[in-house]
């Protein structure tokens, strides 16, 4: 199956090493650093201490505190526990290649491969709907500019003001538009001047096809996805299971970027059939359920994406718009340190996003190069081909 190339709208991007996320990425450097050096525990094989790790770093991601669950911040130490788990699951395949190359393994190994292409569609739609996000923070800025260090704030800039909440919202909750759409409506951003560069944009910014779905690609990553029988977990002295459980990992990764971020047909139907005697189970079934709750709550029943900072950015602009329908000009001394008040949380929200989307993004670009060298490095290893 071919390897959809990851396409690249910011090459400037900020490196992910900012202050966004970098405590949850410290700490899983630390741990990281401890399996390595840390003996093992007695008697346990291989596959044994990558399921503990595994449970160790899902633990630590589990006891997040709902405000910060998909968060960027938290998102970035998903991504973290990902590439850990996957460095280390590649290490395995290595040590064991002799055992890969001969059936069952062959087989589960080349399904896993299979699955992993798959998720490199997920990281184009999830880079695509970063980008949407950097829109919106334009229409935000937007705002500001219309209303932030002004002497006074007249009607007409409260006017341009409104048109780009307008604009805002209408973005955030038509996230099936199409990309000739998408780029037409935000030409006012200055990068589509003329209508012969709209193909420009869309080449830049959506990457998988109109007719591409996210939850159908989550169904097809979590498609017939078994845990091995207890006789062929011993028979592969439970390398079986090490691939079982790098499966979940992907699987439960690629969910949380969906859940969070906007994208194409967005589904969290996604099944996770691992049982509690595993023991990473118990914190990824624990954070699928926490995800699925936010998802029903009332005010995010409709969002375009679970993100925190979409959330922040939904409620700054609905309250902006709120007071933007009830002025009267010229502005009272109380209305006007309302409004004061209201532009410094867009301000805020902005700021945030500002230092957060181009690390996140950089670290969604490392998950896709690392797939594929890993899937190559893997298929090579144990004498598997395309």
């Amino acid at each position: 199956m071919p390897i959809t190339e990851f396409r690249d709208a910011s090459s400037s991007s900020s490196s992910p090493s900012s202050n966004s996320g970098s405590i949850f990425s410290i700490l899983s450097r630390r741990r990281d650093q401890v399996h390595s050096v840390s003996p093992p525990h007695a008697a346990e094989t291989e596959a044994e201490a990558f399921q503990r790790h595994v449970a160790d770093r899902f633990h630590d991601l589990a006891a997040v505190d709902s405000d910060d669950l998909l968060s960027i911040p938290w998102l970035r130490s998903l991504l973290d526990v990902f590439l850990c788990c996957q460095e280390e699951f590649k290490a395995i395949m290595f040590n064991n290649r002799a055992d890969f190359s001969r059936p069952p393994l062959d087989r589960l190994a080349a399904d896993y491969f299979e699955r992993s292409v798959k998720a490199l569609d997920v990281c184009n739609a999830i880079r695509d709907g970063i980008e949407q996000i950097r829109q919106w923070k334009k229409q935000l800025e937007i705002v500001l500019c219309a209303l932030d260090n002004q002497r006074s704030i007249g009607e007409g800039q409260f006017r341009r003001a409104k048109k780009a909440l307008i604009d805002l919202a209408i973005g955030m909750l038509d996230e099936k538009q199409s990309a000739t759409t998408f780029a037409q409506r935000n030409r006012s951003f200055g990068r589509n001047k003329e209508q012969k560069s709209i193909g420009h944009f869309r080449s830049l910014s959506w990457s998988v096809s109109r007719s591409w779905s996210a939850a159908k690609q989550l169904q097809a990553i979590g498609n017939n996805l078994t845990p091995p029988r207890p006789n062929e977990s011993a028979a592969t002295n439970g390398l079986s299971l090490a691939v079982f459980t790098m499966n979940h990992v992907l699987l439960f990764t690629m969910w949380a970027l969906v859940a969070a971020i906007p994208c194409q047909d967005r589904g969290l139907q996604a099944h996770f059939c691992a049982s509690k005697q595993f023991p990473w189970a118990g914190p990824i079934l624990s954070l699928h359920e926490r995800i699925l709750e936010e998802s029903k709550r009332r005010e995010r029943r409709n969002a375009c994406g679970l993100l925190r900072e979409i959330n922040e950015i939904q409620k700054c602009s609905r309250h902006l718009n709120e007071l933007a329908d009830s002025v009267a000009f010229p502005l009272a001394e109380e209305r006007e340190a309302e409004v004061k008040m209201r532009v410094e949380e867009v301000r805020n929200v902005c700021d945030g996003l500002r230092s957060e989307l181009d690390p996140l993004e950089c670290q969604i670009r490392e998950v896709f190069h690392r797939i594929v060298r890993s899937r190559t490095q893997g298929l090579d290893s144990v004498g598997l081909h395309d």
